[in-house]
């Protein structure tokens, strides 16, 4: 890994320690415990206003705008579905580790075999 990939997951982790940290917290001091506290309708509402947001940036990029707006609201998308990960006990190191699993196998491999293990699933089988 190089430096910056390094730090980037530095900055992930850190920031999942600070999520988890706001867990219970007070709920009129910390955005996260609000989240957290109103349940995933909440915080899932906010992971889909975020993805449609990304979409809209990028598309307005597209059309001429700076692409610092795409980046703004990648960062509110991860943010949220970090969020996410950690109501549901998963850190951006799980994240991580599925991305390196993936890695070397084209998109196309990878979708079959989700399929192929998802069928020996309906099929009573295991993977």
């Amino acid at each position: 890994m190089s430096t910056q990939e390094l730090n980037s997951v530095d900055v992930l982790a850190r920031l999942a320690d600070v999520i988890e940290s706001r867990k219970g917290g007070d709920v009129d001091k910390s955005y996260v415990a609000r989240l957290l506290a109103k349940g995933p309708d909440a915080f899932l509402k906010k992971v889909g206003e975020e993805a449609t947001e990304v979409v809209m940036a990028a598309k307005d990029v597209d059309h001429g705008a700076d692409k610092s707006v795409l980046t703004y609201e990648v960062a509110d998308l991860w943010f949220h579905s970090m969020v996410a990960l950690s109501y549901y006990g998963l850190t951006p190191a799980d994240v991580v580790n599925e991305l390196a699993r993936r890695e070397g196998l084209s998109g196309l491999e990878e979708k079959a075999l989700r399929k192929a293990d998802q069928r020996a699933i309906d099929e009573g089988g295991s993977t």
